[in-house]
């Protein structure tokens, strides 16, 4: 047969790179790709084969999640046996994203998208703040809530938040890092979101906390904020601005602070300095499933639009592992809640999620992306101790 021909000469090519997987055909046909296979890829008709001939990640992201391929086996060990696939039958494809025109509306709906799913669908595999980013691990073995915390007041404490002080959060999620900054640091907060789900929970939460004169959330794009700011953190949203629209972002924020102020940049970079995307039809992937128009830039063009924009970058801490320590507890409580998933969230979500995390998993563990925390100052930092003892005193 055509495809049977084809298929030998795809496993005795992938055999030499001893590929942890196992195909196994709709016709009872099993090839290992390796001495000893790890996961188990389903193959259920002769024209899913077409995927496995031409592996991407978003080739078979996009199989999996429509329901042509089946997998068995550990989620980490498929992932990465897939992975292994990919870069052995591809390479490391390298390419320049499309610039997206990052209007109003446009960044609304790609938000809409990404987070009204339902609070209760994030609720299930988030920490019991949900909050929805890198934490900070100071032991390997600290629980997911414990991580969260620790980030949350490790960005508050680089921030050197002071009673009284105007702080914003751009893009705050469900509230919980304004709400820290009040209860604990008597600042007065502000966060805004595009996200309805997001922005109804947030009040709801403050109001329960007791902390409606101290701090607020407010439904609003960033380039219609208003008013000015001692500090402002923004946590897991610089990578949905637009690669162009970087220095505007920044001149923005710089806009909003005051004199002295200073502002933290949370956000996930390309660890590729040219193609500012990862590797291996990723990328594609999470284009087309789980959040539109997003693009990662560049530590050094994070840094350059930021100088560029009049701020000046005082510290930049790389925490790529925190950020693969963080989705490995996701991955496993996600996994563990997937029939509620299911029910709250439909088959073909579950699937598409379930490859989503799985996958930053592994590209953040390999450094096929990365996180940097950089902290800046309007003007000139002739106000911060001259070390960096202050953001680790507690």
């Amino acid at each position: 047969m055509f495809w049977q021909k084809h298929f030998d000469k795809f496993v005795v090519r992938m055999r030499h790179a001893d590929i942890p997987l196992r195909i196994r055909l709709w016709n009872g046909t099993e090839a290992d790709l390796g001495a000893a296979p790890a996961a188990v890829l389903v193959v259920p008709t002769a024209t899913a084969l077409r995927h496995l001939f031409n592996p991407t990640l978003d080739n078979l992201g996009q199989a999996y999640v429509e329901g042509e391929i089946e997998v068995e086996g550990r989620l980490t060990d498929i992932v990465n046996a897939t992975a292994r696939l990919t870069a052995h039958a591809s390479g490391r494809k390298r390419h320049r994203p499309p610039m997206i025109r990052h209007t109003r509306e446009i960044d609304r709906q790609a938000v809409a998208y990404h987070y009204d799913v339902s609070n209760e669908f994030y609720s299930l595999w988030l920490d019991r703040n949900m909050v929805y980013s890198c934490g900070y691990f100071r032991s390997p073995d600290d629980s997911l809530d414990a991580a969260q915390m620790q980030k949350i007041d490790h960005i508050l404490t680089k921030l050197r938040v002071q009673p009284g002080d105007r702080l914003l959060d751009i893009g705050c999620g469900w509230g919980a890092l304004i709400m820290r900054a009040a209860e604990k640091y008597s600042a007065k907060a502000v966060g805004i979101t595009l996200s309805q789900n997001q922005f109804e929970l947030a009040r709801e939460r403050i109001a329960a906390a007791g902390l409606s004169g101290r701090c607020e959330v407010q439904m609003e794009d960033y380039r219609d904020v208003t008013g000015s700011f001692e500090r402002i953190a923004s946590v897991g949203m610089f990578e949905h601005v637009g690669l162009k629209n970087l220095r505007g972002y920044f001149i923005k924020v710089n806009q909003l602070l005051t004199g002295n102020g200073m502002v933290m940049n949370h956000g996930i970079t390309s660890s590729d300095p040219d193609s500012g995307a990862p590797v291996l039809g990723g990328n594609d992937f999470i284009e087309r499933y789980v959040f539109p128009h997003g693009k990662l830039p560049h530590l050094s063009l994070a840094l350059k639009e930021m100088c560029a924009a009049g701020l000046e970058p005082v510290d930049v801490e790389n925490l790529r592992r925190h950020y693969a320590l963080t989705l490995t507890h996701w991955v496993e409580r996600f996994e563990a809640a997937g029939e509620q998933v299911k029910i709250i969230a439909g088959e073909k979500r579950w699937r598409i999620w379930r490859t989503y995390l799985a996958g930053c998993a592994h590209g953040f563990a390999n450094n096929w992306m990365t996180l940097y925390q950089i902290l800046a100052v309007k003007g000139r930092a002739n106000d911060l101790p001259l070390t960096r003892d202050y953001m680790y005193r507690g």
